[in-house]
């Protein structure tokens, strides 16, 4: 238990998805840990290397110093390139390393999640170059969002489905949902005072709408809206693989229904990922 009430739903969030992926990824063969996931050229092993570097610098352990390779196609700017290294470093080590070593953060990291004495309000670093300071409170959000995902995308490689209505889905869902406004009125250009519902379904159930005011500027809420310029109605892991970049529009469009502006609706579902 933290010192703070406010900081332990993250803590548990993080807490259940981190555990869900040591036991995921426990029995794995050798070959599993290369198995590809939806994360561009990322396997299994990489991406819990990737969890377990982002935490190991959430524990103030130095980063490696190490040299990418030239021929990652994937690794397309300085945030990628950052992120990377925690992840090349760790791609020739076995099955037993990898999960030894995530083993044994997580009881660091659960170490310092109990014995956390700063205040939720407190300025701490972002875990990705370049970026302003967050506050401890965010910082916490963020992680436990980004296990869970992270969590799924594991599931769907080994396809081992769960968790989908865990208590990390329902902080991605809060997470994604204050991505909308920016993706409704900014990138894909709603017209001025007009509105946009999303209707999810399935183990995480919810209904938004984004209102677009005479400024152009978005807002989302609970509240309905009658005669909408679209409404989007998907399922929620649909909605959550779209969200997180995980899947193109096109490769899922038998399960998005849409009605209203069709055009909007393409400008809105071809620029929905807001994750990194």
């Amino acid at each position: 238990m933290t010192d703070h009430p406010s900081l332990q739903p993250y803590a548990d969030a993080w807490t259940q998805s981190i555990e869900a992926i040591s036991e995921l990824v426990k029995p794995l063969a050798e070959g599993e840990w290369n198995r590809a996931t939806d994360c561009p050229g990322w396997s299994v092993r990489d991406i819990v290397s990737h969890v377990i570097g982002v935490e190991c610098e959430l524990l103030g352990d130095p980063r490696p110093i190490h040299t990418l390779p030239r021929d990652l196609y994937h690794v397309v700017d300085e945030t990628s390139r950052y992120v990377e290294v925690q992840v090349d470093v760790r791609r020739h080590h076995t099955g037993p390393e990898m999960t030894g070593e995530l083993e044994y953060t997580v009881i660091r990291r659960s170490r310092q999640l109990r014995n956390e004495k700063r205040q939720p309000d407190d300025e701490v670093r972002h875990v990705l170059p370049g970026r302003d300071p967050i506050t401890l409170e965010q910082q916490l959000m963020l992680r436990a969002f980004d296990v869970w995902v992270h969590e799924q995308d594991l599931r769907r490689a080994l396809r081992k489905p769960g968790n989908l209505d865990s208590p990390g889905a329902l902080v991605t869902r809060d997470v994604l949902v204050a991505g909308l406004p920016k993706v409704v009125a900014k990138r894909a250009g709603a017209p001025k005072n007009s509105a946009v519902v999303f209707d999810v379904s399935g183990p995480v159930e919810f209904m938004r709408t984004v209102r677009v005011d005479a400024e152009g500027k978005g807002t989302v809420n609970g509240s309905p809206s009658l005669g909408p310029a679209v409404t989007l109605s998907l399922d929620w892991e649909t909605y959550m693989r779209l969200a997180c970049g995980r899947v193109r529009p096109d490769a899922v469009a038998g399960q998005v229904k849409v009605e209203g502006d069709a055009e909007l609706a393409t400008a809105i579902l071809h620029n929905f990922a807001v994750t990194p």
